[in-house]
């Protein structure tokens, strides 16, 4: 009885090994709706390039979709109207690589946490910012100007490529509703497509 009771715990322990070793290899990456506590609105549309304005109150909540490491972030806001360069248009930002490998990227907010640094680890959810209308959005109503695209190196200026590569509404609507749908693939294939060569207008 007791040797039998000993094999059931080792096969128990053994089990739990495996499961542990096996899940983290396994499990989809969660995604959750960027902005959290709030009514939001956006379109299923923009005006020149892959991206959706979700717009909400300022002091909103905007938040990591998907856990991973902060790439980018921007506390001044250098943009000018006279000016209009492409490069200052988000104003105060915030850019994440997720752990999918995808590059997630919010602008126009308000305000940035401290806490939140370039190299920073940060879980599904965590606050990355608050909803404002910096950069220029300047008086228009209170959005987070949302991105997806691939990672780039921070040094090669690559703005047009952070601002959104992909069209992000689909996996909006997957993510307000509950349901892990990653951007991985199509994100991968735009890139082969991509020279990652800058638009004429700046």
């Amino acid at each position: 009885m007791k040797n039998r009771a000993r094999l059931i715990v080792v096969l128990g322990i053994i089990g739990s090994s495996v499961l542990m070793q096996w899940t983290p290899a396994t499990a989809s990456p969660v995604y959750v709706f960027p902005v959290t506590g709030c009514e939001v609105k956006y379109a299923h549309s923009h005006h020149d390039y892959p991206a959706t304005d979700i717009l909400a109150k300022a002091g909103c909540t905007f938040v990591a979709p998907t856990s991973g490491v902060v790439d980018e972030v921007n506390r001044v806001d250098t943009w000018s109207g006279k000016s209009n360069l492409g490069a200052d248009r988000g104003g105060l930002y915030v850019s994440i690589i997720g752990d999918d490998g995808v590059r997630y990227y919010g602008s126009h907010l308000r305000s940035i946490p401290k806490s939140i640094q370039p190299g920073t680890i940060v879980v599904a959810g965590r606050v990355l910012g608050a909803i404002g209308a910096t950069g220029s959005a300047r008086g228009t109503a209170p959005h987070v100007h949302f991105g997806i695209s691939w990672p780039t190196p921070i040094d090669a200026g690559a703005w047009w490529v952070r601002r959104g590569e992909v069209f992000p509404w689909k996996y909006l609507d997957a993510w307000k509703v509950g349901k892990d749908l990653s951007p991985r693939k199509e994100v991968s294939a735009k890139k082969l497509k991509s020279g990652e060569i800058p638009p004429v207008s700046k």
